[in-house]
């Protein structure tokens, strides 16, 4: 297996048990999580060598969520440790035709405030396979932006492969402040992965379609992922494909473009138990894929099944390994008891 790194913020999530809503809350359960974070777990959990980059204070909550990582494998020796916050964001799970709602609470933490030279890039990147960011790093502050561009200029000079999750935040920022910045990353990146509304938002490709209404133009993706592996020279271009029956229930499969043909995975009907994390999962299924499976297509199957089960998982984190994803890619999601 591979070393792989990836950077970002991992934050502290509260949130109200059995789907109460935040004024109904006397107390939350708590877990740690974020986009970059639960990357790297699930590729801990595939048996690759996963690193997880970022600065998190000394005190006894920075720990714990470093705690949280080292659980499942993954390696903490780059977490710089100093500032004063863990970013914290609050959730509160939909139902039926109820949507989930989020709040943050990550201004000034301690990822958000860190300087690129507080990373000895060389260390990180030396024997690397695999670089991975999202667009919510760049979006938590201009030092985030700062600390993802010199991550990508180390990755490429070490050689390694990198890619992106689109990943656009609105309460972070503007689609014109995140088109500033995310087009002039995508010159380090070789994997372009994005949801149905993330080209639109952070580089201005639209893709057709109302996902509120469960509509999917798959004719329109196949326009916008040609231009953008045109424009940005993308070695593939992939997208979930979430069709929003309700907060409760969605349609689940994904799209991959390798600048010649153009594959559709099978489609899963899913009952959410926690739908966050979601497009994590398929991130690292992805890369599981795409560095052990002989095509494209093998890759996608992976990618897709790995991100259903996440959504039957309490939790950011999609902790299940290699063969459970293989057997459900296979067509067993009959969910019988394993004796």
């Amino acid at each position: 297996m591979s070393k792989i790194v990836t950077l970002g913020e991992i934050m502290l999530r509260l949130s109200p048990a059995d789907k109460q809503r935040f004024v109904q809350a006397d107390s939350f359960d708590v877990v740690y999580g974020g986009g970059e974070a639960n990357v790297a777990v699930s590729l801990a959990n595939y048996g690759h060598e996963a690193y997880f980059v970022s600065k998190l204070p000394k005190h006894e909550i920075g720990q714990s969520a470093v705690n949280s990582l080292r659980k499942y494998g993954v390696h903490t020796d780059f977490i710089v440790r100093g500032g004063e916050r863990v970013g914290i964001y609050y959730l509160e799970h939909g139902a039926s035709m109820r949507p989930s709602k989020v709040i943050y609470d990550r201004t000034d933490s301690a990822i958000a405030l860190a300087n690129p030279e507080e990373f000895n890039w060389d260390e990180i990147f030396q024997d690397a396979k695999w670089f991975h960011f999202s667009g919510i790093t760049p979006a938590i502050s201009k030092q985030g932006a700062l600390i993802t561009k010199a991550a990508c200029i180390a990755a490429k000079k070490h050689g390694v492969t990198v890619s992106v999750d689109l990943n656009y935040r609105k309460k972070l920022w503007t689609p014109a402040e995140a088109q500033a910045v995310m087009k002039d990353l995508m010159q380090y990146v070789d994997v372009c992965i994005g949801n149905e509304e993330d080209a639109e938002l952070t580089l201005g490709f639209k893709p057709g379609g109302d996902v509120t209404k469960g509509e999917l133009d798959h004719k329109g993706y196949e326009r916008i992922f040609a231009e953008m592996q045109k424009q940005f020279g993308f070695k593939y271009v992939a997208t979930t494909l979430r069709e929003s029956h309700s907060a409760s229930d969605n349609g689940w499969s994904a799209l991959i473009y390798d600048g010649k043909e153009f594959y559709y995975s099978k489609k899963y009907e899913i009952r959410i138990v926690d739908r966050v994390g979601g497009g994590d999962s398929f991130s690292a299924g992805l890369i599981h894929g795409l560095l052990t499976k002989k095509t494209q297509g093998e890759a996608l199957e992976f990618a897709v099944a790995a991100s259903a089960l996440k959504h039957t998982i309490f939790g950011d984190y999609n902790l299940v390994d290699e063969k459970e994803v293989e057997t459900l890619a296979k067509g067993d999601a009959s969910g019988r008891v394993q004796r």
